[in-house]
């Protein structure tokens, strides 16, 4: 008898111990449980915070803002048309002015040096131009139209206008028409003498 009570005895001890060691367990399971919670918590808490406080807002990616295509959009240059009685020069550069794109004059499209100032060349020579700068990938060009000036003529040839409108007709848009003719502010004296030039 007394053999079996100390066995029954000793029993006792060790199954307490296991129910504690199995508590034990089950309580770091439902502490990890609420810790993982309180961390999901938190960050719905700093996604919510981030877009604007919303309730259940599930965070995404910011839209990108879609903008309208403005109209000057793309690679603009600069137009230089000299036009003098002589000759009509279509000179593109860069914004800048510092690159050449295309350069045409009218003595390049016709064999006549007479019809060198006139409108058909300068047309012929604009749309040359025109489109050796849209193969370039210039899109539209501000204008700086020229007459000789100085002691010299300061109204354009009659090129000037049929080379601007043969570039629209290209397809190249126009910003900006300004005239840079150089005006003398006292200078040098006019060729031809006092009693002008003897034709």
């Amino acid at each position: 008898m007394i053999m079996a009570e100390k066995k029954e005895a000793e029993k006792k001890p060790e199954g307490k111990k296991e129910d504690k060691k199995k508590i034990d367990i089950e309580a770091l399971k439902e502490k990890a449980k609420k810790v993982e919670a309180q961390l999901k918590e938190k960050e719905k808490k700093v996604e919510k915070a981030e877009i604007g406080g919303k309730k259940d807002v599930v965070r995404k990616p910011a839209p990108r803002k879609i903008f309208r295509k403005p109209r000057f959009l793309g690679k603009w240059g600069v137009a230089h048309i000299y036009s003098s009685e002589n000759n009509t020069i279509i000179h593109i550069t860069d914004a800048t002015g510092a690159e050449t794109i295309s350069r045409v004059s009218g003595g390049m499209v016709t064999n006549r040096d007479k019809d060198k100032g006139s409108a058909f060349p300068a047309m012929n020579a604009a749309k040359r131009a025109a489109q050796e700068a849209l193969s370039k990938g210039i899109v539209g060009v501000h204008l700086r139209v020229r007459a000789p000036g100085g002691n010299r003529k300061r109204i354009p040839g009659q090129g000037a206008q049929p080379a601007i409108r043969s570039l629209v007709r290209t397809g190249l848009r126009v910003g900006t028409i300004k005239d840079v003719t150089p005006i003398p502010h006292d200078g040098c004296r006019k060729k031809g003498g006092r009693r002008g030039r003897r034709v």
